[in-house]
């Protein structure tokens, strides 16, 4: 395996997990499922009885997902400064990068442009539904490389004789 490769899988600084338990992908799931959560609950508002209480959810969990974004993202730089650069698997980082960049700037976006009426009585509103569902199309698809990046390519992942050793008997 070539230094490059090597320097992929090993962590950049502590910060960012020890050598085979990045941090990155755990924070994730913060932003991760607060959004979708706040998707599904600004679609609930449109059918449940008290449609306040599902939009005003909705709103801090859009926050909260910010948040945790800046965390999971602060963290995910230290890994992407380990890759070897003008790979294929620099290049897939500096997408997945832009996309969850993207996703979290509109469902900032989404948050501020709520919050002097975070929880209308009529539940959520077309545009902002419309906007959180762009912002969940971007964050799926930086998602999706993002685990390209950990599953096909190995980046902060343990290497492959660690991981051999760990299936024999």
């Amino acid at each position: 395996m070539d230094r490059e490769l090597r320097n992929a899988k090993r962590p950049t600084t502590l910060l960012a997990g020890p050598y085979g338990h990045p941090l990155h992908p755990a924070l994730v799931t913060v932003p991760i499922g607060a959004w979708v959560a706040s998707v599904v609950l600004d679609i609930a508002s449109r059918f449940v009885d008290d449609q306040a209480t599902a939009s005003h959810a909705a709103w801090w969990l859009l926050g909260l997902g910010v948040l945790g974004a800046l965390a999971a993202g602060s963290i995910g730089f230290f890994d992407l400064i380990g890759i070897a650069p003008h790979t294929r698997a620099w290049r897939i980082a500096l997408i997945h990068l832009s996309c969850t960049l993207s996703a979290t700037t509109l469902f900032a976006i989404a948050w501020l442009l709520r919050r002097d009426q975070p929880a209308p009585a009529d539940g959520t509103s077309d545009g902002y539904l419309a906007l959180s569902l762009v912002a969940l199309a971007v964050l799926t698809v930086g998602g999706f490389l993002g685990g390209e990046l950990a599953y096909r390519y190995g980046v902060r992942v343990a290497d492959e004789q660690d991981q051999l050793a760990g299936h024999q008997p």
